[in-house]
């Protein structure tokens, strides 16, 4: 049974299916009378020919003259009364379809912020821990006096931390010429401890944070020293004493399990499950790389299209008849967000299911 309710592009494709039918079957009909005239004038012609003995047969062919006007009557009449209901009944379906439509892309524009709020407050609660870790005695000391013992104990140190905080792949500390002097997870990364990420964006910026309050957020990215997993990274210089203002000894980097705390939130959306067969919810970064993707296809080379036209959150629909809602990151607390967006991609539902 056919839910017209909740599918009101069914109701217009029936009105157009209902106004073609009657369009062919009214030609039908004028057709075929059209050929009874015919028929009826040879038959006149041909009793006036007989004389007398073709009088009774005019007297036939009159009537069926007189039918055929009247047919031609009501075909006329039937095609321009359904004609104006049908559409009317097509006029008032494409505007109860416009609203709903619109009703629906709200709302996927309501489900996109949700999206990528939770995200922020998720990282919010990231560039807390940078800041405040980066404070721990062990992880100042083993930068301040540096050696093997208070590298062991940073390490040891950072693994407790990791113990607690599931959401890393681990934390590095780097000195101030870029070696990675202490990590959380040896055992599991082991090429990460003695590294040099010198030229890494996220050493860098951290090295030049302004003080104990700063703090970097990086774009999600592959990191080679973690197996190429993709994290979001950030990083706070480690200063000496752990004084806000002391004097930056190295940057202590932490990296967010992206893949598995991302997908967690895409796939968690407040969908229907007919919905969930034909929607992706996306994250997508300030140059609309992809990702977060609740299919699972993230490459971080994928380019998505979306035009937002400089609003903050809104829908818009394809010429497909998709629609498409999002939202930029508005931020939370501290956290003013990289500019990425929250992305919900609908393919409409099929004319008939």
């Amino acid at each position: 049974m056919l839910n017209m309710a909740h599918q009101p592009e069914k109701i217009v494709e029936l009105s157009r299916r209902v106004e073609r039918i009657s369009n062919e079957k009214i030609e039908s009909i004028v057709d075929i009378n059209q050929q009874a005239k015919y028929l009826s004038l040879n038959a006149r012609i041909e009793a006036a020919r007989s004389g007398e003995a073709g009088r009774g047969f005019a007297v036939v062919a009159n009537q069926v003259q007189f039918v055929s006007e009247q047919i031609t009557g009501i075909a006329d009449a039937l095609k321009e009364e359904l004609a104006g209901s049908i559409a009317d009944l097509i006029r008032i379906g494409e505007n109860t379809l416009d609203e709903i439509r619109g009703y629906e892309g709200r709302r996927l524009g309501d489900l996109a912020l949700n999206m990528i709020e939770t995200m922020d407050r998720n990282l919010y609660e990231r560039s807390c821990d940078v800041r405040w870790w980066a404070t721990d005695s062990s992880v100042v000391q083993a930068l301040q006096a540096p050696g093997a013992a208070t590298a062991s104990h940073a390490c040891g140190r950072l693994g407790v931390i990791l113990d607690s905080y599931t959401v890393y792949l681990d934390l590095w500390v780097a000195d101030a010429q870029g070696r990675v002097v202490a990590s959380g997870r040896p055992d599991r990364y082991p090429q990460a401890r003695g590294a040099s990420v010198a030229h890494a964006e996220w050493f860098r910026r951290g090295m030049a944070t302004a003080d104990g309050g700063d703090y970097v957020a990086m774009d999600v990215d592959s990191e080679r020293l973690l197996g190429g997993a993709h994290v979001a990274t950030y990083a706070t210089a480690i200063r000496r004493d752990a004084d806000k203002h002391g004097e930056p000894l190295g940057v202590l980097g932490i990296f967010f399990d992206w893949s598995q705390q991302a997908d967690s939130i895409v796939k968690s959306v407040g969908l229907s499950q007919e919905e969930w067969s034909r929607t992706r919810c996306m994250l997508v970064d300030s140059k609309h790389r992809v990702i977060a993707a609740s299919d699972g296809a993230v490459s971080l080379k994928e380019r998505y299209v979306l035009r937002h036209d400089e609003r903050p959150r809104g829908f818009y629909e394809n010429a497909d008849r998709s629609l498409v809602g999002f939202s930029v990151t508005p931020g939370y607390e501290t956290y003013a967000g990289l500019g990425w967006y929250g992305v919900i991609a609908q393919r409409p539902r099929a004319a008939f299911e």
